[in-house]
């Protein structure tokens, strides 16, 4: 059998046992052992622990966890309430409201915390209340938070940035650099598709707030603080090369327990829970990333990088059609399955091909994290819409689902962006480090 056909069976191996509910790490990890057995041999399997340790060595992950708990804290601290005061002063009397709050509250808590179904969850928490009895479409309401929420790995410090490099070996800082300028026009996106709506359809946004003074908004942006403290600390550590992306995400933690103290919510019992909120979420994380480069070792072992990057190479594929070709099957792949699983389950065969046909490895993490990101508002297994209709507690998930839809065809436009000008996300990080 051909490296060809043995990776497109694995990898539809891998598929049909996460489609029948296995765990990620469970289905990628029976592959791969079966496929060292049956094509390697003894030896491949045996390589099980070593290439374990050898993936989990890597000092860039100890940054995965710091950076939960930098989100763990900022949200038991009570620095999201605050922030979301703040910013719907600012953004409540434009047309659509609140809603632009959603947006902007998700892209400040992104630009910390690094993880949607954390954003999805906490701006859920905060923002439901504040539409109730004031006449808003409840599906804008949904579809807004679960639009801001898929902002959360894409604005850095995104975790899956972090997975991405340290499978292809891309520097988790260029990365970072290149996810700053898409991410910022995804917010402006989302934006912008409420400011239509609502100047298409008043009557869904819903009644406005009463005007504040310049002086008592100014008075209340000091809770903008927190975040946008932590951000430039922490991404100006990475960027002029004082702190590395994990010692910056210590600082980050420490800036965090800073402002709990002021906030006057620091206690044992907050560190506790935060703590083991971490561990559990990091936990995952890890099991799932170091069986993924145990299937890159079998994957290697049987040459498949080599052999798909042959083909791609004498099919003479430009990079725009392999992109939206790639678009196309992440978007089907979406709709069944997680940020996560798609991530890890497709870089190791997908990355040799798009290596092969030229196409940058800082545009295409980029282009993959948008990509989960975009499935996270896939009806009917994004996680961020069962997150928020559980924070919710009523009605239907169907509305939280037609919601999305305008949000989801603004991801789209984003696609079709990066993909015809790649210096969106390749112009910054070429400023900051050379090519």
């Amino acid at each position: 059998m051909s490296a060809i056909a043995m990776s497109a069976v694995i990898f539809a191996a891998m598929l049909t046992l996460m489609f029948l509910g296995l765990h990620i790490a469970v289905a990628m990890f029976a592959v791969a052992v079966v496929a060292a057995a049956v094509w390697i041999g003894p030896a491949a399997v045996h390589a099980v622990g070593t290439q374990i340790w050898a993936a989990t060595e890597d000092p860039l992950l100890l940054s995965i966890p710091l950076y939960i708990l930098l989100g763990e804290l900022l949200v038991r601290g009570g620095s999201t309430d605050k922030m979301y005061g703040s910013l719907s002063d600012w953004f409540g009397r434009m047309p659509g409201g609140l809603l632009h709050s959603n947006i902007a509250a998700s892209a400040m808590f992104s630009a910390v915390s690094g993880s949607s179904v954390a954003t999805a969850a906490t701006i859920s928490t905060v923002a439901l209340p504040n539409f109730r009895q004031q006449g808003y479409d409840p599906r804008l309401v949904l579809g807004s938070i679960a639009a801001g929420a898929s902002l959360g790995n894409l604005i850095p410090p995104g975790i899956a940035f972090l997975i991405y490099g340290a499978m292809t070996n891309t520097s988790a800082g260029r990365l970072y650099a290149a996810g700053m300028v898409p991410g910022l026009l995804m917010a402006l996106l989302f934006l912008l598709t409420i400011y239509i709506i609502a100047r298409a359809r008043p009557g869904l946004t819903g009644a406005r707030p009463q005007p504040l003074s310049l002086r008592d908004k100014l008075r209340r942006s000091r809770y903008l603080a927190g975040p946008t403290v932590i951000f430039v600390v922490v991404m100006g550590a990475i960027y002029t090369g004082w702190a590395t992306v994990t010692e910056s995400a210590a600082i980050g933690v420490m800036l965090a327990v800073v402002f709990c103290a002021l906030y006057g919510t620091l206690s044992v019992g907050l560190l506790h829970d935060a703590f083991r909120a971490t561990m559990r979420l990091t936990a995952m994380s890890i099991l799932i990333l170091s069986v993924a480069f145990y299937l890159n070792f079998v994957l290697s072992q049987l040459g498949v990088a080599q052999a798909l990057s042959r083909v791609v190479g004498g099919m003479e594929v430009s990079p725009i059609v392999l992109l939206w070709c790639l678009a196309v099957f992440y978007f089907l792949l979406g709709i069944f399955f997680e940020t996560l699983p798609m991530l890890v389950g497709t870089v190791p065969i997908l990355f040799p091909i798009v290596a092969a046909a030229g196409i940058d490895p800082i545009l295409f993490g980029v282009f993959i994290v948008l990509m989960t990101e975009m499935s996270l508002l896939s009806p009917p297994v994004g996680m961020t819409l069962y997150v928020i209709q559980a924070v919710r507690g009523e009605g239907s998930i169907r509305e939280v689902f037609a919601g999305t839809l305008p949000f989801l065809a603004a991801m789209i436009l984003m696609t079709a962006v990066l993909i015809h000008v790649p210096a969106v996300a390749l112009w910054l990080p070429s400023l900051m480090f050379g090519r």
